[in-house]
């Protein structure tokens, strides 16, 4: 008896509160404020007329609630108005950047030999980066309203140190190179915490905003190269981040068809959501084409997703127009370079399967539309073309 009343006594917090009654509250809020979102992007969507073609799943889902934004955001302040007292017990000439830069300059304009002897040119990367890191504290490549770092203060104040207005730069001086060393030691290990912290795979507008910096940077800066320890770093933690997504993130239930048939059931909507965004992850992931090796993309989007769920979903349901515009959003997805060098008929190991998948689906396309009216036979033929 004594074992029955624990079992049946109440779970409660240290202030008298049923857990599981404020799990339950707290879980039904999140699904409304999930709907709730959805919907505030369906109606954006039928408003800007784009909502054909769309999908559910395949919406970047980066709301989050008004007091979570209202709790991030005076985390945000306060940290920022700590920041602003580190330097308070510092002389002011040596608290900026424009106190401590014209010091090394006359130095260097004055006495070049012991300058150079000095070798203040490794030093400064050393010296200015603590006052990079903190106007780059709330620094966030990830979000769409962010500044461009090479317009605030830090980057504008040392683009030209150690060079005066009206002299050519030379390129054998050891300052040319101050800027790539402040964004390898000081921007890629911010990058890569956010890599690490912040971004979502599963979202396509950070991804697409990390994948476009990565490849500036790249571009712009010698010091970012595969050879980089830095870069290797910054590059690890991406596909280390990709693998857990695909790990903790990706579910696509396999439902007995009979219970599919029915389309507005929820076992079948919920399905088409889960589908849809393993579709927007596969898509995000092969961004990164280019950038990551072929074959680390190919193991995490080909045998990681495609093989793994994508494929399966669409080999338990019913081959229907449906399911060849999945197909056709999928193939849509795969990098063309990776087929350039292919001889023939052939394809990567890894869409062997999918190949098959859409012979199968061509062919009962086909066998199903010969009996069919010929408008039946016309819509069937557009939609495998």
């Amino acid at each position: 008896m004594k074992g029955t009343k624990a079992a049946a006594a109440p779970n409660l917090d240290p202030h008298g509160r049923d857990r599981n009654s404020r799990e339950a509250n707290a879980k039904q809020r999140r699904q409304a404020e999930r709907e709730a979102r959805r919907a505030r992007r369906r109606r954006a969507r039928q408003f800007q007329g784009i909502d054909q073609g769309h999908y559910e799943g395949l919406s970047s889902d980066d709301e989050v609630p008004d007091s979570e934004v209202a709790s991030f955001q005076a985390e945000r302040e306060r940290l920022l108005e700590n920041s602003r007292t580190l330097f308070e017990d510092v002389v002011d000439e040596f608290s900026t950047f424009n106190g401590i830069k014209p010091h090394f300059e006359k130095w260097k304009y004055a006495f070049s030999e012991t300058y150079t002897e000095a070798y203040i040119s490794l030093c400064l990367p050393k010296l200015f980066s603590p006052f990079v890191r903190l106007q780059l504290l709330s620094w966030n490549a990830l979000e769409t309203k962010c500044s461009d770092f090479e317009e605030m203060e830090w980057f504008e104040s040392l683009m030209f140190y150690g060079f005066r207005e009206g002299e050519g730069i030379e390129k054998d001086d050891p300052d040319v190179k101050l800027m790539p060393s402040l964004v390898e030691k000081v921007v890629l290990p911010k990058l890569t915490y956010l890599v690490e912290n912040v971004w979502d795979p599963m979202s396509s507008t950070q991804t697409h905003r990390l994948v476009d910096f990565v490849h500036r940077i790249a571009e712009d800066y010698p010091t970012v190269s595969a050879e980089n320890k830095h870069t290797q770093k910054l590059l690890k933690c991406i596909v280390s981040r990709m693998r857990k997504t695909l790990d903790d993130d990706v579910y696509v239930p396999l439902f007995p068809k009979t219970l599919l048939e029915n389309k507005a059931s929820g076992a079948n909507t919920f399905l088409q959501r889960q589908f849809w965004s393993c579709v927007k992850l596969l898509g995000n992931i092969l961004l990164w084409n280019g950038i990551v090796s072929s074959g680390i993309l190919q193991e995490l989007a080909l045998d990681g997703l495609l093989n793994r769920y994508l494929l399966l979903s669409l080999q338990n349901s019913d081959i229907n127009e449906d399911s060849i515009q999945k197909c056709q959003r999928i193939v849509s997805t795969l990098p063309r370079q990776w087929f350039v060098n292919l001889e023939g008929d052939s394809t990567l190991k890894q869409l062997e399967n999918l190949c098959r998948y859409l012979q199968h689906t061509v062919s009962t396309v086909h066998l199903n539309a010969a009996g069919g009216s010929d408008i039946d036979k016309r819509r069937d033929r557009k939609s495998v073309v």
